[in-house]
């Protein structure tokens, strides 16, 4: 694991420790990797419920409940869909706070659009806050990927700081 992602994971289990609070994550594109680097940190699980890779979108319906109707109608790489993810992710786990991800980190599987690089993110809150976010980044899969979980990670700090 990487220095960057190791210390932006140890920022915010410290956030979420301060508060007493559980975060859940639940990932499409990137694989695991955001669960990957707050697990990589010792006592992670004093404030990480677990994590979903829900890659496929039936895995999104049956895992997350994200609506098959949403599927089909926006597409997995969605505003509408991340926002059902971190819903779910919150409903299933009883954490305080979750985050979402859903994007095209390629090769292939991008369109005019949604090119690779488009990733959507969705924060929720136990109270019902929502924030979502629309990214683009550049590069090979690998490099799309490292920096959604980067953002992801860096995000949620600030969800929970405001």
């Amino acid at each position: 694991m990487d220095d960057q992602l190791i210390q932006i994971s140890q920022r915010l289990g410290e956030h979420l420790l301060q508060r007493n609070w559980h975060i859940a994550t639940a990932e499409s594109c990137t694989g695991g990797g955001v669960a990957a680097a707050i697990t990589a940190i010792a006592g992670s699980s004093a404030w990480f419920e677990y994590g979903i890779v829900s890659y496929a979108n039936a895995a999104k319906e049956k895992l997350l409940g994200v609506a098959a109707e949403t599927l089909e109608r926006e597409g997995a790489v969605s505003e509408a869909v991340v926002i059902e993810m971190a819903r779910g992710a919150i409903t299933i786990s009883g954490a305080d706070i979750s985050v979402a991800i859903s994007g095209v980190a390629g090769p292939s599987g991008g369109s005019p659009e949604k090119p690779v690089g488009t990733v959507w993110f969705a924060w929720a809150r136990a109270t019902g806050e929502i924030k979502t976010v629309l990214k683009q980044f550049d590069g090979d899969r690998e490099s799309v990927q490292k920096q959604a979980v980067v953002f992801a990670l860096e995000s949620t700090c600030g969800f929970l700081m405001h």
